[in-house]
Formats: structure tokens, C-alpha cells, sequence
């Protein structure tokens, strides 16, 4: 028993020495960056208050070093909203470019013609560029 218990002491400041490093070494991601939204889907453009419409937008990304990240979704004026959408990049070796949907879901709580700029790019001046869309909730 003596023994087992002088095995453990010495056991234990060893594993403490060692590093317990979970990190996986693979793909990282390096940046994240604004994606131009090439085209939206919108199912009806006439819904009622508090129903939920969901709203697809396609990006291009390059296949296996990029992905969707998310939304910045932007209240710019009572019935108006702004929709930048955001890409990763990781450390990966790029493929080709590929057409990707993400999807807002929209739920309005007030009647009125809401109209949403979706983010494109900029023009050579440097300006945003837009494509809107409008949504009437009654």
C-alpha cells in the first residue's frame, strides 16, 4: 500500500508538467469580412403582423476555405432595415467559388411597407451599393 501511495506522489507532479493542449491544429479562421448579397428570395411580399417570412439571400463564397458568419442587421429608419451579411475565411487552401443561401426570418410587430437595402458591394466611387426590397405587413 506504501508503495502504491509513493507511485501516486510521484505520478501526480508529472502529469501537472505535462500540457493538456486540446487545440486542434487544422483550419483557423483569419478574417472576417463583408459579403456582397447577389440576390434575395422573398416568399410573399404581402404578410400579416407577427407572422414569421423568411428571407433567403445568396453569396458567393470559395468552397472550402469560406463560409457564412452572420448578419449585421440594421434598423436605419422606423420601417427601413440595412443587411450586411459577413463571411469567414480560414487558413484553408481555397476551391472554387460556389453560391451559398442564408436565410433571415423575418416577424414584423407593427403595420406599415417595410424596406430592406441588402448590401452589394461597392461602385468604383466607393459607395455602397444596394438592393432593396420592400415587404408590405398589414
Amino acid at each position: 500500500m506504501k508503495n502504491l501511495i509513493n507511485i501516486f506522489l510521484l505520478a501526480v507532479p508529472f502529469l501537472f508538467l505535462t500540457s493538456c493542449n486540446d487545440r486542434h491544429d487544422g483550419d483557423e479562421v483569419q478574417s472576417v469580412d463583408p459579403v456582397k448579397i447577389d440576390s434575395i428570395v422573398v416568399e410573399k411580399d404581402t404578410i400579416s403582423v407577427l407572422t414569421v417570412l423568411p428571407i433567403k439571400t445568396y453569396s458567393n463564397y470559395s468552397s472550402a476555405c469560406e463560409g457564412f458568419y452572420g448578419y449585421d442587421y440594421q434598423y436605419s429608419a422606423l420601417l427601413e432595415r440595412k443587411v450586411v451579411s459577413y463571411k469567414f475565411k480560414t487558413s484553408a487552401t481555397c476551391g472554387n467559388v460556389v453560391a451559398r443561401a442564408s436565410q433571415i426570418n423575418f416577424r414584423p410587430q407593427e403595420k406599415g411597407t417595410f424596406t430592406f437595402k441588402f448590401w452589394n458591394g461597392k461602385d468604383s466611387a466607393g459607395q455602397n451599393i444596394w438592393l432593396e426590397k420592400n415587404i408590405v405587413v398589414q
